[in-house]
């Protein structure tokens, strides 16, 4: 089975109602009343199992990395790192480059593109 989408009370009726789940709470919400043929409502039931609790989505489990020792503690087949923001711009790149070595998913690798972009083209 897969993941449910709860969505917000009158996000199907107006463009200014964004999907994000709110909880119902108007007087005679037939939502909040839990009435047949409406919108389910959030509740605890509808819990993930607990194999994929905490799982980034792209499958892997997330580790917070520091410094490049850390990255060789990784299981590359069910772990993938984060950089912490502490994290300056030269022990990023060796994190990352550690971390391409061994074979391991960066999460937040993007930051580190936009950083090295062409400085040159920027704020014309």
């Amino acid at each position: 089975m897969g993941k449910k989408d709860f969505k917000r009370q009158g996000s199907s009726n107006y463009k200014r109602v964004k999907d994000s789940w709110r909880k119902p709470k108007g007087g005679d919400s037939k939502i909040r009343k839990e009435k047949k043929g409406k919108p389910k409502l959030v509740k605890v039931g509808y819990r993930k199992p607990e194999s994929e609790r905490g799982l980034h989505p792209s499958g892997y489990r997330e580790v917070l990395v520091d410094n490049p020792q850390e990255v060789e503690e990784v299981d590359p087949e069910k772990q993938a790192i984060r950089i912490a923001s502490a994290v300056g711009k030269r022990k990023r790149i060796k994190i990352i480059e550690k971390a391409k070595e061994n074979g391991i998913k960066v999460l937040n690798i993007r930051r580190e593109r936009r950083e090295s972009g062409n400085t040159e083209t920027d704020g014309g």
